[in-house]
């Protein structure tokens, strides 16, 4: 691993930072003193906020990175796109291991030639080797040349398919499994972490535009942190014995009536819009309809929420993950491209910030929309990424060449859900008295601008997110 595995560009960075821990000793002082870590740029670096600094700490990278990210959180639209490095993150804080990963599925029928192609699609896209995803998008265009031909071997690939989903399933189950029976601290200290972040991004008033999270994610994690957490989620689910995906979205919003007012309603505060681009374990096709089926979180089995009187055939290759096609193209593009166009109409449009947390930009069709929205430059990208070891955000970081419409946070000193959180994000709350009391240290104190950062208290410092 490098030396300087850490990257930070914001504000007015030309150019990103690399930076890493300084080398320390068991007889150092500071760390028989308990004081902060000590970080150090890199030579070829020489950042200008560091003021000729040889070193700096978490404090002192929170009073250049937090202001930032309260401003832009404030945009007149605010996008979260969720990759798996969050499911990744409260897992290990959780089960002190990482969650289940995209394995490959063993398939006998044809497999060797689905491998061969879905490692040439995983190379296409800057992946080292194909994953499950890859290999079911070419299994299921196999198996659909298959039964055109009606061939024998279409009906051992989709029970091997079927048999292969059920496991991959039940190897997300058992993620979300192994957080709900850690130890009761730990899952406390896991939920908590993960309902601070939601709430960082959640926390809009309603005047403003509401949040919207998309998740590449099968599991259901952030479904659970919001509500614990009482976000209000809306999605395309309609109903609650059977929900069904409804193409005929319409503005739904939630509004309240304040007591003793008359006039308008009123937004209600905590309400996201929520879309999973690539489906979720508890979607399953029954008939025509996508229903999202009543799956508890970190159910032992899937396999008696597949037994729905009125639909006998219902099999794990219903199961709607992308891009696992049931029946055919038609399919297979219901209803991710209702979702996908939910992302495209988010992100693309003026005064819009999207920020990406454990997204590894392996995922080409997003990557797209990412490369439209900033070809508006009153939009923003905030890369937040604990790391990125095949060099694929940089990449693109350099490609797309819009450097001053992109922030980096790159790195576990950075990235880590516990630092990001506890140093970085905005305070997780529509807190109107830190901001009427920042306008009261303005008028008292109007040389406040000119002391430094560690002289002031971090959180009376710029606007407060959600405030009008």
């Amino acid at each position: 691993m490098s030396n300087y595995p850490n990257i930070i560009k914001v504000r007015d960075d030309h150019e990103p930072t690399f930076f890493g821990v300084t080398s320390i000793t068991e007889d150092d002082p500071d760390i028989k003193n308990n004081k902060e870590m000590k970080f150090t740029s890199d030579p070829n670096s020489n950042p200008a906020w560091l003021n000729g600094s040889e070193s700096f700490s978490h404090r002192d990278l929170r009073s250049r990175i937090e202001p930032w990210l309260t401003a832009l959180f404030q945009s007149e639209h605010l996008s979260l796109l969720a990759g798996a490095g969050i499911t990744h993150a409260i897992h290990y804080i959780a089960a002190d291991e990482p969650a289940a990963g995209m394995v490959k599925l063993d398939l006998n029928t044809h497999g060797k030639e689905i491998d061969e192609t879905a490692s040439e699609s995983s190379k296409a896209a800057g992946r080292r080797e194909g994953n499950i995803e890859d290999q079911l998008r070419v299994a299921n265009e196999l198996l659909r040349g298959l039964e055109i031909l009606n061939k024998p071997e279409a009906s051992l690939l989709r029970s091997e398919l079927e048999s292969g989903l059920k496991e991959f399933a039940e190897a997300i189950l058992t993620s979300e499994r192994n957080i709900a029976k850690s130890s009761e601290k730990n899952r406390e200290l896991a939920f908590n972490t993960l309902v601070t972040f939601l709430m960082s991004f959640a926390s809009r008033t309603g005047v403003r535009d509401r949040l919207n999270i998309f998740t590449t994610n099968y599991d259901r994690l952030i479904e659970t942190g919001a509500e614990i957490a009482g976000i209000h989620l809306i999605d395309r689910f309609i109903g609650n014995i059977s929900p069904i995906f409804r193409s005929s979205r319409l503005d739904i919003d939630l509004h309240y009536n304040p007591p003793g007012i008359r006039g308008e309603p009123r937004y209600l505060e905590g309400v996201v819009r929520f879309s999973k681009l690539h489906g979720s374990i508890d979607w399953l096709q029954y008939g025509d309809d996508i229903r999202r089926v009543g799956l508890p979180f970190g159910a032992s089995s899937l396999t008696p929420y597949l037994d729905v009187a009125g639909y006998p055939d219902t099999t794990a290759h219903k199961m709607m993950v992308f891009p696992n096609a049931a029946k055919d193209q038609e399919t297979a593009n219901y209803p991710y491209i209702e979702l996908f166009r939910d992302l495209a109409s988010a992100v693309c449009r003026p005064n819009s910030t999207l920020v990406t947390y454990g997204y590894s930009f392996g995922d080409e069709h997003i990557n797209r929309v990412m490369r439209d929205m900033l070809t508006i430059p009153s939009t923003h990208l905030v890369i937040i990424s604990f790391n990125d070891p095949l060099g694929r955000i940089m990449k693109l970081y350099d490609e797309w060449g819009r450097h001053s419409q992109i922030s980096l946070l790159i790195g576990p000193e950075l990235a880590d859900i516990t630092n990001l959180t506890q140093y970085y994000l905005p305070k997780a709350a529509i807190d109107k008295t830190t901001s009427r009391m920042t306008e009261l240290l303005k008028q008292r104190l109007p040389n406040v601008k000119e002391e430094k950062p560690s002289d002031i208290e971090l959180d009376s410092i710029g606007p407060v997110i959600g405030i009008s």
